[in-house]
């Protein structure tokens, strides 16, 4: 008699979502725990990140993991553990139409504008993951100073490791290289992603238009989501978008809809492991059993801190230099294990003493601006500098029924004040106060304050609290 515990085998092919082999036919396996379908979707769900942040289209999936040799060492079978994850960029099996229709380049050949630091710390129980600004500015070994995505174009895997461990002062444990073009086909095994964006995005070059507010993308408009730069702050705007897209599909895959639907789950893990190539060889399966514990909320997003977000090579490019003082801190603490998107909190200086709440980064704060005045133009005008400040600011400026405003108020509701204090230091002479707000608003008076230009230290990506900070996944899903 079966025994309910068993399902006949034979019936799942390997690699399937609950990581198992077929077995002959007659024989029986146990069910897997709910516990091992949960770490293998947060496994496809952080692999995916790659995919996600690419530019291209796969039709058809393979079914295993590919190998690379990045000149890795051997990974430790438990402890902390550094995973660069690079995203390249291969289109030379899509026909013309195919790149006309998905608004692609025609270039041949690999290229990588993808680069992210995932560390899963000591205890198993937390993830980190930093992206790296494809236009950071900075030595490869061997070459001179470029580009950091150069190094892939320059020396392959191999370079690309370097050149990331110079940077950041980590040792990389693991290289995991995505096939980008497989975003498609991973999004719309999950039923697509819901996103949220505080501006109106209208890119001709992806082939995107969203006005401002909540969405639900498939595949191909996700993929415009996560590639368009046709925002104020380019590239910094798309690693933003890219953390909430990331977040979106982990939710998404860990949800009770996608853990308790086997065909979807399978359906999802395939198509993200397909995508991929490794070093080490070992199938990814010591990283699986490491991320059997990690929750929605222990996924942590941190960015570099930046001292210049449009500093001009000696080549003429564009590109971006670290905040070398506050990069180096923020890799320290991650290679120290340290909880970033909890921190210790410092001791107050007296027991009469309270410590105010620390601020946020600009990039994390959406901000209304009303003005009340008669002043015309005065609201796009204020609006143009917060968005250049990193503050998400959306299109269309508002105005109050009372034009005879004096002074400029920056105002925050319940809960919200790290986030005013943010604001206001960006707008020397305005005052703080709560109110009944869902959200930052920006009143503005007829003192007409001038937004401050971001110093080194609050550069649109830099962190202006003196320890470094992350966000969960949790906090980067679009509430609706």
């Amino acid at each position: 008699m079966r025994d309910p515990g068993e399902e006949d085998a034979g019936v799942i092919v390997g690699g399937d979502a609950y990581g198992g082999v077929k077995l002959a036919a007659g024989r029986r396996r146990p069910r897997k725990s709910a516990r091992v379908r949960r770490r293998n979707a947060v496994l496809a769900g952080l692999l995916s990140t790659g995919v996600l942040i690419g530019t291209g289209v796969v039709w058809a999936t393979p079914r295993q993991i590919g190998t690379v040799d990045a000149g890795v060492e051997e990974t430790a079978p438990r402890g902390a553990e550094n995973i660069l994850l690079v995203g390249v960029d291969k289109r030379d099996d899509l026909t013309r139409k195919k790149q006309n229709e998905l608004k692609l380049g025609r270039e041949s050949g690999q290229r990588t504008d993808t680069m992210m630091v995932i560390h899963l710390s000591e205890d198993h129980s937390r993830i980190t993951v930093v992206s790296l600004p494809r236009d950071t500015w900075t030595a490869i070994p061997g070459k001179g100073d470029h580009k950091i995505n150069s190094a892939y174009q320059f020396g392959g895997p191999k370079l690309t490791v370097q050149a990331v461990q110079q940077a950041t002062g980590l040792k990389i444990n693991r290289y995991i290289e995505v096939n980008v073009l497989g975003f498609i086909d991973v999004v719309d095994s999950l039923g697509g992603v819901t996103v949220c964006t505080p501006v109106p995005i209208n890119d001709p070059k992806t082939g995107l238009n969203l006005a401002a507010g909540t969405h639900e993308l498939q595949g191909v408009q996700a993929l415009g989501y996560a590639r368009t730069r046709a925002t104020a702050r380019s590239d910094l705007d798309r690693i933003d978008r890219q953390q909430q897209v990331i977040s979106a599909l982990l939710n998404r895959a860990l949800s009770a809809d996608t853990l308790a639907n086997p065909a979807k789950l399978a359906s999802f893990v395939n198509t993200t492991l397909g995508t991929i190539k490794v070093d080490p060889d070992d199938g990814l399966l010591g990283l699986a059993t490491q991320l059997r514990d990690v929750k929605l909320d222990n996924v942590q997003f941190a960015d570099v801190p930046l001292a210049d977000v449009d500093y001009r090579t000696p080549t003429g490019e564009s590109a971006v230099l670290w905040d070398k003082a506050k990069a180096r801190e923020l890799f320290r603490a991650i290679e120290a294990d340290q909880d970033l998107a909890r921190p210790t909190p410092a001791a107050s200086p007296s027991a009469k003493t309270s410590a105010k709440p620390t601020t946020v980064p600009p990039q994390q704060v959406t901000v209304r601006v009303l003005n009340g005045t008669l002043i015309s133009g005065l609201g796009a005008r204020t609006r143009a500098g917060l968005i250049a400040y990193g503050f998400r600011v959306p299109e269309t400026a508002g105005n109050t029924a009372r034009k005879d405003h004096k002074k400029t108020v920056v105002r925050y509701g319940p809960g919200q004040e790290a986030a005013g204090r943010t604001v206001a230091a960006a707008i020397p002479g305005a005052d703080l106060r709560q109110a009944d707000v869902k959200e930052i608003e920006v009143v503005l008076g007829a003192d007409q304050p001038k937004v401050a230009k971001p110093k080194a230290s609050t550069s649109p990506s830099a962190r202006p609290s003196s320890s470094p900070t992350a966000e969960t996944a949790s906090q980067n899903i679009c509430k609706k």
